[in-house]
C-alpha cells in the first residue's frame, strides 16, 4: 500500500516541476517579447529605466571592480581620524597652557603695580610641574576629590598643589605608587590662604561642599568688590603665592562667595606643582570616610 502511494506522490512532484519549468520559460519569453515591443513603442521610457538602473548600481560596481582602492580609501580615512584626535588632544593641552600664562600675566600686572616703588624684590621660586590625567571622580555627599593616574613613581607627594590652565584645583592628600588623590578646593575640609587683588586683603577660602566656597576671616574694614579676582597668598607655606583661585560673585552681608576659575565637572588633565615649599595644611584622616566635620 505504501509503495504505490510513494510512486504517485513522486509522479505528481515530477509533473509539477515540469509544468513550473515550462511556465517559467514561457513567462521569460513573454517578458522579453514585451520589453522588445515596449522598446519599439516607447524607446525613451526604456532608456530612462536603463539609465536609472545603471546609476543605482554604479557605486557598487565601482567598489567591486576596485576592492584594493576602496580598502585603501577606508584605511586612509581612519588614519586621518586618528591624526585629528591626536591634534585635538594637543590643542586642548596647548589651550590649557595658554590659559595658565594668561593668568600669570594678569597676576604679574597687578603685582608690578604694587612693586613699582620697591627697590629690592626677591622673585618667587621656580615651579616644577608633573602632568597627570584624571581617572576617577569619586565625589560623595561630604567629599569632593579626584583621582589621578600618577603617584609616587612619578614624583607626586602629599601636600603638593594641583592646578589646571584655569587656576587652582586643590592639593594632593593621598599618594599611592601609581595614583594619587586630590582634595578639591570646594571640599569642606579645604582651607586655603588667599588674598584679594584689588583691596588687597588676606582671607581664608573655606570649602563647604558647594560649587561656590566662602571667604572667611576677612578684615572688618575690607570692601570686597563683585568680580574681584582671588589668588593664593602663599602664607603658611601651604600653597605657592599668586595662583588664580576664582572671582567674587556675591558679597552681601559679609557672606562673600567665590566662583572658582576651574570647572570641576570638566577636568581631564592636571598639573601637580612642586614649589619647594615644605609646609602644608594638615588633613583630617576621616575625610575619606565621608565625615562632614572638618
Amino acid at each position: 500500500m505504501l509503495e504505490p502511494r510513494k510512486n504517485s506522490v513522486a509522479h505528481l512532484a515530477t509533473s509539477f516541476k515540469i509544468l513550473t519549468r515550462r511556465f517559467t520559460d514561457l513567462a521569460l519569453v513573454g517578458a522579453a517579447l514585451g520589453l522588445m515591443v515596449m522598446g519599439r513603442v516607447d524607446v525613451a521610457l526604456i532608456e530612462r529605466v536603463r539609465v536609472t538602473t545603471v546609476d543605482a548600481v554604479a557605486p557598487l560596481l565601482d567598489a567591486l571592480s576596485q576592492p584594493t582602492a576602496t580598502v585603501s580609501i577606508i584605511i586612509d580615512r581612519v588614519q586621518k581620524h586618528i591624526v585629528l584626535d591626536r591634534e585635538m588632544t594637543f590643542l586642548r593641552q596647548e589651550n590649557d597652557r595658554l590659559k595658565h600664562w594668561r593668568n600669570v600675566a594678569l597676576h604679574l600686572e597687578t603685582k608690578n603695580q604694587k612693586l613699582q616703588k620697591l627697590l629690592n624684590f626677591t622673585p618667587d621660586p621656580a615651579l616644577n610641574y608633573i602632568s597627570a590625567r584624571v581617572i576617577a571622580d569619586p565625589g560623595r555627599v561630604f567629599v569632593r576629590s579626584m583621582v589621578l593616574n600618577s603617584g609616587s613613581s612619578s614624583g607626586v607627594r602629599e601636600g603638593q598643589v594641583a592646578i589646571t590652565g584655569d587656576g587652582l584645583l586643590g592639593r594632593v592628600v593621598k599618594v599611592g605608587y601609581q595614583s594619587s588623590r586630590i582634595l578639591l578646593l570646594t571640599d569642606i575640609n579645604s582651607h586655603i590662604p588667599v588674598i584679594t587683588e584689588l583691596s588687597p586683603s588676606r582671607a581664608i577660602l573655606v570649602g563647604d561642599n558647594s560649587d561656590r566656597p566662602q571667604l572667611a576671616h576677612l578684615q572688618a574694614i575690607t570692601e570686597v568688590t563683585v568680580g574681584e579676582r582671588i589668588v593664593t597668598s602663599g602664607h603658611g607655606g601651604a600653597f605657592p603665592p599668586g595662583i588664580p583661585v576664582g572671582k567674587v560673585v556675591s558679597a552681601a552681608e559679609g557672606n562673600v562667595r567665590i566662583q572658582p576659575f576651574v570647572d570641576m565637572s570638566n577636568v581631564e588633565y592636571v598639573r601637580v606643582v612642586e614649589s619647594g615649599l615644605s609646609g602644608f595644611l594638615p588633613m583630617n584622616p576621616n575625610f575619606l570616610k565621608g565625615d562632614k566635620n572638618p
